[in-house]
């Protein structure tokens, strides 16, 4: 390939790259994006500041966070303890964690997404039949009386 062809491959992919940036929809990916992540970080804090202390307080005190199995087969108190002593650890109560995280998220964005809903549902005017021209409403009637004929 020459140095010609690979500039001119290299100025419409750039060109291609610049119609493609252009889109709307990829500004509005980004911001979907960024403020997807902020909303995961006031959900996390939500889930981890608010609603386990509440199931913490719930089930007497457990922990979800410190719920782990050592593979080495030893006990210990803490995951940190495990970390500490060099044990490879599954640390399901994470898991619980995060699957209540996605439970709470999924459930914020669908109420996020039926208000909207209803909200465009409300400003949605009722659309109304177009007015007849004249013209239509007279061949409207020939048509009727030609019926009828038959």
């Amino acid at each position: 390939m020459e140095k010609k062809d690979v500039k001119e491959k290299s100025r419409g992919l750039v060109k291609e790259f610049g119609e493609f940036i252009k889109r709307g929809n990829v500004v509005d990916m980004a911001v979907g994006v960024i403020i997807g992540s902020a909303f995961g970080a006031i959900v996390t804090s939500l889930v981890n500041d608010i609603i386990m202390p509440l199931i913490s307080l719930i089930t007497g005190g457990l922990d979800f966070s410190n719920w782990f199995y050592a593979l080495d087969g030893k006990t210990y108190a803490t995951i940190e303890e495990a970390t500490a002593a060099g044990a490879a650890t599954i640390n399901y109560g994470n898991l619980i964690s995060v699957v209540l995280n996605f439970i709470i998220v999924a459930f914020c964005i669908f109420l996020v997404v039926k208000a909207m809903n209803k909200m465009k549902r409300k400003e949605e005017p009722k659309k109304e039949e177009p007015k007849k021209s004249d013209e239509t409403k007279l061949l409207e009637e020939i048509r009727d009386l030609m019926k009828k004929r038959k």
